[in-house]
């Protein structure tokens, strides 16, 4: 997917803000990195089908599960047979719910009757077992899909997280599977940007309400960092959607910010200055 470090340096248009800022700008989550890093699956699909999952996708950064759901189950009428649709169905309707949600299990199925590779569908079945109540067979399940997972996956990190607050949580060991420490990622590489066949289908948003929307993003994540600053990977995703905006200053700011935040922890402060260097932010004084 590309980075912002790979875009042309020319004005992007709106649809490129968009789904930049979406990508960049979303709290890390599981789900949401399980989809976003996954091959874009566009080839061969019938018309308006990759748009809409595009749709879907911006309405679940922004926090609209309703809309997401119902966007991704435009996707899935006209391309059921692309388990991707079924499985960010069953992620949009299952993320806010403390509770099993039924058509979220029966999207579930579908996608993995498509595909029983889905790491999405994966991680979200074990968070229904785990809802239902069998805690060991959901860490069991989120062990075997981290096993799975290539070392770079940008849900690694998310994924394990999970397993040791489910197994802390439940009183349960931590799966033999799940206990190697990860590798250390590159200091952006949690926050990958939108391929090219989510820039192309972006066209589906209507323009009125994309450049806005971009914006309210970034608003919405530099007053969350302004309350609650210790947040690295916050610093870096503002970071980079300031770069992607041609806010060179903004983003510079958000470096000092970011480093402010983490005065006497020399080792983050390292990880700002490292992601700033790839995204060619300036680090200034500080």
């Amino acid at each position: 997917m590309a980075e912002a470090s790979d875009m042309p340096k020319r004005r992007l248009t709106v649809p490129a803000v968009l789904l930049a800022l979406a990508a960049f700008v979303a709290a890390a989550s599981v789900g949401a990195a399980l989809w976003r890093s996954g091959p874009a699956q566009a080839n061969g699909a019938a018309p308006g089908a990759a748009d809409w999952r595009v749709v879907g996708w911006a309405y679940a950064e922004k926090g609209d599960s309703d809309a997401s759901a119902a966007a991704y189950r435009k996707a899935a009428a006209i391309e059921p047979g692309n388990a991707e649709n079924w499985s960010s169905l069953a992620e949009a309707l299952q993320t806010a719910s403390t509770s099993v949600v039924p058509e979220a299990a029966a999207a579930l199925d579908k996608a993995l009757a498509l595909d029983p590779s889905d790491p999405r569908a994966r991680y979200f079945l074990a968070v229904q077992k785990d809802l239902r109540g069998d805690h060991k067979g959901a860490l069991d399940d989120w062990a075997a899909l981290l096993r799975d997972s290539p070392p770079g996956a940008p849900w690694r990190a998310d994924l394990e997280r999970t397993i040791a607050q489910g197994a802390s949580r439940n009183k349960l060991a931590v799966p033999e599977a799940a206990g190697a420490p990860p590798s250390p990622p590159a200091a952006t590489a949690a926050i990958p940007g939108p391929s090219p066949d989510q820039l192309a289908a972006a066209g589906s948003i209507p323009p009125g309400e994309q450049d806005a929307m971009a914006r309210a993003m970034v608003a919405k994540l530099a007053a969350r960092l302004a309350a609650e600053p210790r947040d690295a990977d916050g610093w870096i995703r503002l970071m980079r959607s300031r770069t992607v905006l041609q806010d060179s200053a903004g983003a510079r700011q958000a470096l000092q910010s970011g480093l402010a935040a983490f005065a006497g922890d020399p080792a983050t402060q390292g990880r700002l200055r490292s992601a700033a260097a790839q995204l060619g932010v300036a680090a200034g004084g500080g």
